[in-house]
């Protein structure tokens, strides 16, 4: 099974107690939206759950594994609220970076993910071109791309406007429909239905 299994997860940072014994269970087809106000820890537990970052103390298993087999990452889609873009790359080199594959023979797959978020023929732009809105976009192309399982997003709407909002809900919830597991984070609206919440 998929299942992505949370056990009595704490979380410190510096001196601020962010989270204690947090436990949640999420089964594939389902998404998860993390909702908090800043500093409550939503950025730190995708990081942790992402094998990013320690927890003080508790235990994640995907797959029936340990979160920290390298084996296990490879099922793992993470995307951070910052895009981690290069500024001296092109858009399809950042895909390809994002995506770790390693491979300089790009196909017609990252062109066409480029495609799917609004940026036909800006595959050899270089990202110091763009504005932030198209940026964002070239970040969740790989949305498109990636075959991990579980994707972990991190305020994955920012900088996007309404049409891209709407792009980037119809993926994931093709990505659920698929049997995907989602965990996401965001200060906007939502229009997905049947999300599970966790308030934290």
């Amino acid at each position: 099974m998929s299942n992505l299994i949370i056990n009595n997860l704490s979380c410190i940072r510096g001196y601020n107690q962010l989270f204690t014994d947090l436990s949640f269970e999420l089964r594939p087809g389902e998404i998860l939206k993390i909702s908090g106000t800043n500093g409550t820890g939503k950025t730190s537990l995708l990081k942790i759950i992402a094998g990013l970052n320690s927890a003080e103390s508790g235990s994640i298993f995907f797959k029936n594994n340990d979160i920290n087999d390298i084996n296990n990452k490879l099922g793992i889609f993470y995307l951070g609220h910052l895009n981690a873009l290069s500024p001296e790359l092109s858009c399809i080199e950042n895909l390809n970076f994002l995506l770790e594959l390693g491979t300089e023979n790009f196909n017609s797959s990252y062109v066409d993910a480029l495609s799917m978020v609004g940026l036909n023929n800006y595959e050899n732009e270089l990202v110091a071109n763009l504005s932030a809105g198209q940026k964002r976009r070239v970040a969740l192309a790989a949305l498109f791309i990636t075959p991990s399982k579980l994707w972990l997003l991190d305020e994955p709407f920012t900088s996007l406007d309404s049409k891209g909002i709407e792009i980037v809900e119809n993926q994931i919830k093709k990505h659920r429909d698929s049997g995907g597991l989602c965990i996401l984070t965001t200060h906007q609206v939502c229009s997905i239905k049947n999300l599970r919440e966790l308030n934290l």
